[in-house]
């Protein structure tokens, strides 16, 4: 025997429901906007980290090859990787501060605003 309502709350009890919210059309700009910025990156990332594994395993010549003194490539490449890691960081933080948080503060402003007007009818 089910008791539950038919649409239950997707939040904690007391809290409006946030599908409604998920479906918006801002909530959908945001979405596809951080997916086409971080996924495209990301793999981009896991290529470059893949090149520099499978270089250093299967390309031992070329990654032993000198480049000033005693440095060789493949230190190069493992310095590289850092600096890849925080630029990314770098750039995606900037991105999000610039894209991303104004249209999450929008969303966020919008759901206290109507749970405030909740609040205020249920009063």
């Amino acid at each position: 025997m089910d008791t539950a309502p038919e649409h239950a709350s997707s939040g904690p009890p007391g809290s409006r429901d946030y599908t409604e919210v998920q479906q918006s059309p801002e909530f959908g700009e945001l979405r596809r906007g951080y997916r086409s910025f971080v996924f495209p990156l990301t793999v981009a990332f896991i290529v470059w980290y893949l090149l520099y594994v499978l270089l250093s395993n299967y390309a031992g010549g070329f990654m032993g090859t000198k480049v000033v003194g005693s440095i060789n490539i493949a230190f190069v490449f493992g310095l590289a990787q850092f600096v890849t890691t925080f630029l990314i960081a770098w750039w995606y933080s900037r991105v999000a501060a610039e894209r991303f948080d104004p249209k999450a503060e929008a969303i966020k402003a919008r759901l206290e605003a109507a749970s405030a007007e909740d609040g205020e009818r249920d009063a």
